[in-house]
C-alpha cells in the first residue's frame, strides 16, 4: 500500500464525498416527499391517481438505478430534454427512493390501529385531523427503522453516478485507478469514505429508533392500539 499516495489524494475523496452527500440530501429529500403523497393517494384511494401511484411503484422498484439514469442522461436528449449530471443524479435517486419511501409511509399507516382514528373522530376531530395529527405521527414513528434502511440504501445506490460522468467518490476511485493503477489504494480510500459517511449515519438511525421505541411507538398492538 501506497501511503504516501492515498495521503496527496485524499482531499479528491473528501470533494467527491462532499458532492456525494449533496446528491444524496436533495435527492432522498424529494424521495420523501414523493413518498409520502404517494402514500397518501393509496390511502385515500383516488381511483385513477392510485392506479399511477400502483404503476410508478412498479416502474421503479423493478428497475436498476443505473438504467433510469441512463434514459435520463442518454434518453431525454434524443427528444431535447438535456439535464446536467447532477439534476440526472437528483431525480434518478428521487424517483427510485420516492417508491420505498412510499412502502414505507403506507405500511406505518397501516399499523395504526383502527382504534385511534375511530377515537379521533369520537372527539370531534376532522378525517384529516385525524390523520395529519394523530395516525402519520404514529405511522411515522412505527416506520422509523424502514426509513432508515432506506435511507442508508439510497446513499449506498450513489456509486453508480460515476456512469452519467458525475464527480462523485466512485468516479474519483475509478479515475485514480485508470491513470495510475493504484488499485488496492484507490479502492481503500472509496471504503474509507463510505464508512466515515454511513457508519455515523447508521449509529444516529439506531439511536432514533431506540429513542421511537422508548416513547412508546414500534410496539403497536392492532388489537389494543398501545
Amino acid at each position: 500500500m501506497d501511503f504516501g499516495f492515498m495521503k496527496s489524494h485524499i482531499p479528491l475523496y473528501v470533494e467527491a464525498a462532499k458532492m456525494t452527500m449533496k446528491i444524496s440530501l436533495f435527492g432522498i429529500v424529494l424521495a420523501i416527499l414523493i413518498g409520502l403523497i404517494c402514500s397518501l393517494i393509496k390511502t385515500l384511494r383516488i381511483p385513477i391517481l392510485k392506479l399511477l401511484v400502483n404503476i410508478y411503484i412498479e416502474i421503479s422498484r423493478n428497475t436498476p438505478l443505473l438504467i433510469q439514469l441512463f434514459f435520463l442522461y442518454f434518453g431525454l436528449p434524443k427528444i431535447g430534454i438535456v439535464l446536467s449530471s447532477e439534476s440526472c443524479a437528483i431525480i434518478g435517486l428521487a424517483f427510485q427512493g420516492g417508491s420505498y419511501m412510499a412502502e414505507a409511509f403506507r405500511t406505518g399507516i397501516d399499523n395504526v390501529a383502527p382504534i385511534q382514528t375511530e377515537s379521533g373522530l369520537s372527539l370531534g376531530f376532522t378525517k384529516r385531523q385525524v390523520f395529519f395529527h394523530i395516525v402519520l405521527p404514529q405511522a411515522i414513528a412505527t416506520s422509523v427503522p424502514v426509513f432508515c434502511a432506506n435511507i442508508i440504501f439510497l446513499i449506498k445506490e450513489t456509486s453508480v453516478f460515476s456512469a452519467v460522468a458525475l464527480a462523485d467518490l466512485m468516479f474519483v476511485a475509478k479515475d485514480l485507478i485508470g491513470i495510475y493503477y493504484k488499485t488496492d489504494e484507490a479502492l481503500f480510500l472509496l471504503v474509507m469514505a463510505y464508512l466515515i459517511i454511513l457508519l455515523p449515519l447508521s449509529l444516529i438511525c439506531t439511536w432514533i429508533e431506540r429513542r421511537v421505541r422508548y416513547a412508546g411507538f414500534g410496539n403497536t398492538s392492532p388489537i389494543s392500539g398501545n
